[in-house]
């Protein structure tokens, strides 16, 4: 059942690409898991391309003449991959993007409702998050497990009904066209980053109504779509806080 709508202010972010560096874990797991079943590697210019896809979804651009079932194989051996890579210690810490640490705890702090609607699995998304001190930060986590990859608006639906809030309060930030058109799609509002896999130009052509160069200018992006976070919200955190 959906929730009521509120006037709450629903800021949803993809993570890797957006929040975290992981184009190289991504891109050597990927030759892993092409190299074991006898493939050879893809090059990491199409591996970019393909992030933020579900894993089946992402390996059938890579090979577009694959059938659905080896598809799912080959993802299979992706978070087999994985694991190997994980438990040998080659996966090494993920890099947050420069300044996105601080925007999420100003975005959290000002009142705005914090989510999550990644490709990544929920086991990954645990990782990131116990990582960087994230656990209490996302009050709404959308991933590949639960629901149809990007750009479905699944996942962005699923967020605002979680929260309870209204497509015109409600933006993604991504830095791939299926952010863009999953935002769009969910009748959400649209930011794309310029740090990620596709280029300004392919946000731009999907929906995003701005693109910013760096998470500092990302507060007054989001102001300007969606305003500020209701006075009764940001009452409670000063009360809080003791502000």
């Amino acid at each position: 059942m959906m929730a009521e709508e509120t006037g709450v202010g629903l800021v949803v972010f993809d993570c890797d690409g957006t929040l975290v560096d992981s184009a190289g874990h991504i891109t050597d797991t990927m030759g892993d898991c092409f190299v074991a079943a006898g493939l050879a590697a893809p090059a990491p210019a199409d591996v970019s391309r393909i992030i933020g896809l579900s894993l089946p979804v992402a390996i059938g651009r890579l090979l577009p003449d694959l059938g659905e079932a080896d598809c799912m194989m080959l993802a299979d051996g992706y978070r087999t991959a994985y694991r190997r890579r994980l438990a040998a210690g080659q996966m090494g810490d993920e890099r947050l993007f420069d300044g996105v640490d601080a925007v999420l705890r100003r975005l959290d702090g000002a009142g705005y409702l914090l989510g999550m609607a990644t490709g990544k699995s929920i086991r990954g998304v645990e990782r990131t998050m116990a990582q960087f001190g994230f656990e209490r930060m996302f009050v709404t986590i959308q991933t590949a497990d639960t629901h149809p990859s990007k750009p479905h608006p699944a996942m962005m639906l699923a967020a605002m009904a979680e929260t309870g809030a209204a497509p015109r309060r409600s933006v993604l930030i991504g830095d791939t066209s299926y952010d863009m058109e999953m935002a769009r799609a969910a009748g959400a509002r649209a930011i794309g980053v310029a740090w990620g896999c596709h280029a300004p130009d392919e946000l731009i052509a999907a929906g995003a109504e701005h693109v910013v160069e760096s998470a500092a200018a990302l507060d007054a992006a989001i102001l300007a779509l969606i305003g500020a976070p209701p006075a009764m919200v940001i009452g409670d955190i000063e009360r809080r806080i003791g502000a």
